[in-house]
């Protein structure tokens, strides 16, 4: 059943009315776009917000910039794709995380990640061959803790070096309490070094020690070292993270 939710998302109706996942989802989709984005805001580029959405939803949990989405969706300016995105985050279709940095200037400036509010969506539009469940994976713990941010229970931000990369850096007020890694399958020796090496190094630099894996099964807690750093990660099943929320 996590598999069918990670897959087909959290629509009701097409499990309830034995729907088409697919059909439903790419009109439901395409009707936010054209019939209510592009109707109240008088849209005139309409394939500009059209090839945006599907940018977006087809990349969805990768970065990007504000320049390269003018250039591949080929909208006029910069100005006019920061609007257009503002709308699709209004519609509650994407939402973006920043940058953690300790200055505010910087976390404007940078690349932010794009995640889609629901993972059917990204069955039904993206232009994938088949499903990239590591990416559905993170998507997933984005949405969960995008809603807890709307509660204001924290603020979600990702984390990035030249070298590594960690997924969600969770603060809390002015003090940040957790990082979060977000992998589907651990089970060979690169990922797995690749995803401790960021929190590690992570963890140095924004010194928090709560450390967190979530994976497709995986349980436990491993003290592990990195060239001479020592610290403790947790790691747990997405389905276990799912259900203490």
């Amino acid at each position: 059943m996590l598999m069918e939710y990670l897959s087909h998302g959290g629509y009701p109706e097409p499990l309830i009315k034995n729907l088409s996942y697919h059909e439903y989802l790419a009109t439901l989709f395409d009707s936010i776009i054209y019939k209510d984005i592009v109707s109240r805001y008088k849209i005139r580029s309409v394939q500009g917000i059209a090839d945006l959405a599907t940018y977006l939803v087809s990349n969805t949990a990768n970065e990007f910039s504000y320049n390269t989405l003018t250039q591949v969706t080929k909208c006029k300016s910069v100005h006019t794709v920061e609007k257009y995105l503002k709308y699709l985050e209004e519609a509650f279709i994407f939402f973006k995380v920043r940058r953690f940095s300790f200055r505010v200037k910087d976390q404007v400036v940078s690349n932010k990640k794009v995640y889609c509010t629901d993972n059917g969506f990204v069955y039904a539009k993206a232009f994938k061959f088949k499903p990239d469940f590591g990416k559905l994976f993170e998507n997933t713990v984005a949405i969960e803790l995008k809603k807890l941010e709307m509660k204001k229970a924290m603020n979600i931000f990702y984390w990035r070096s030249p070298k590594e990369e960690v997924d969600f850096v969770i603060m809390q007020g002015n003090k940040i309490k957790q990082l979060i890694q977000v992998c589907y399958e651990l089970s060979e020796n690169k990922t797995k070094e690749r995803e401790i090496r960021g929190l590690i190094n992570a963890s140095k630099e924004l010194k928090c020690d709560d450390l967190l894996v979530i994976s497709g099964d995986y349980e436990g807690e491993e003290e592990v070292s990195w060239f001479g750093t020592k610290r403790k990660i947790r790691f747990t099943p997405l389905w276990k993270w799912l259900d203490t929320l």
